[in-house]
């Protein structure tokens, strides 16, 4: 069987989607809706595919699933819209910046019996699958401490900043996704330290660039979170996993796994510069994860409930921030 998808929203990552869906067996990419006609134009140059509007793709019979990249305060509704026309979902994360109306959504999303895949494509890392096998065969013990740092090369432009929920609810969501799948357990509370440590126009625009958190599950679990919007040497993403008998890593990427010895000393490659080129076979992987569940129709890899929790954790730590204290996740969940 072949799905066929529509990519809604032709920027950044809607490119990344749709290069990941030509380049997944049993995947056909049909349309591309996309408002501003240049990026339109170059979409379908690119990936030889119609241009429809989003109003046509809903009703299109020949479009199986839609993949949400648009910008993130239309998603709850273009989630509701697509699971009514009978359309399996792959949601970019977040489903909404509000934890009400994401709760509202999936409600939907459940009346309709609709298909519903949040985009944590960190999840489908092959390094970080690796590790997360290695926990699950028992290789470390049981887990005890997870530690993660994700620091981008720069920060993105203020217009991006203004919508995008601030840098906890659209950076730090990845990696309050990651603690969840590898602590294994749900987090209970959350403490937060944010500063603006790059960029004084972030911090005029009420977000910040450099933030810090601790999560702990209800048997003492925690997982540390570390996030840069500044990052000199480029994209950097690192995990390690300790537990009680010993410890999982996996380090950053760099253009080429070698290292040369002269003279001057040792010298590496430089790490890849960011994550859609990071991140390639990640995308890819779960692309191919979303057919699978709908083919099988069986539950999506990360959920709807994966999405509101991560967003549930991001608004624990602006009330951290804000209040100067450690928050219970069952404050901002009701």
């Amino acid at each position: 069987m072949t799905l066929r998808f529509a990519v809604l929203g032709a920027g950044r990552i809607g490119q990344v989607h749709a290069r990941a869906i030509s380049s997944v067996a049993g995947a056909e990419l049909v349309a591309i809706a996309e408002p501003f006609e240049a990026a339109a134009k170059a979409a379908q140059a690119t990936f030889g595919c119609e241009l429809r509007t989003i109003e046509a793709i809903l009703a299109s019979d020949d479009i199986d699933a839609v993949v949400i990249c648009t910008p993130t305060d239309t998603h709850s509704d273009l989630i509701e819209a697509a699971a009514k026309a009978g359309k399996a979902v792959f949601c970019e994360k977040p489903v909404d910046l509000s934890v009400a109306r994401v709760q509202a959504c999936l409600k939907t999303v459940a009346d309709e019996q609709a298909t519903l895949m949040v985009g944590f494509n960190r999840r489908f890392d092959p390094d970080f699958m690796a590790v997360k096998a290695a926990i699950d065969a028992g290789k470390i013990g049981k887990v005890e401490m997870v530690t993660i740092s994700s620091r981008d090369p720069g920060a993105p432009p203020a217009d991006y900043i203004k919508r995008s929920g601030g840098i906890f609810r659209d950076m730090t969501i990845h990696d309050f996704d990651m603690a969840r799948w590898l602590l294994g357990e749900e987090v209970e509370t959350v403490q937060a330290s944010a500063s603006v440590l790059v960029d004084p126009a972030i911090g005029e625009l009420g977000d910040f660039d450099s933030v810090n958190v601790i999560l702990r599950t209800a048997t003492g679990r925690q997982a540390i979170i570390t996030n840069s919007r500044r990052a000199a040497y480029g994209y950097d993403q690192r995990i390690e996993v300790l537990g009680s008998e010993g410890a999982v890593s996996a380090m950053n990427m760099a253009e080429a796994n070698i290292e040369i010895a002269d003279k001057d000393g040792f010298h590496r490659p430089p790490l890849l510069n960011f994550f859609m080129s990071r991140y390639v076979a990640a995308y890819a992987n779960e692309i191919a994860g979303f057919i699978k569940a709908v083919t099988d129709k069986t539950e999506t890899p990360t959920t709807g409930h994966d999405g509101l929790m991560a967003l549930a954790l991001a608004d624990a730590a602006l009330m951290s921030v804000a209040e100067g204290r450690v928050v219970k996740v069952a404050e901002i969940l009701g």
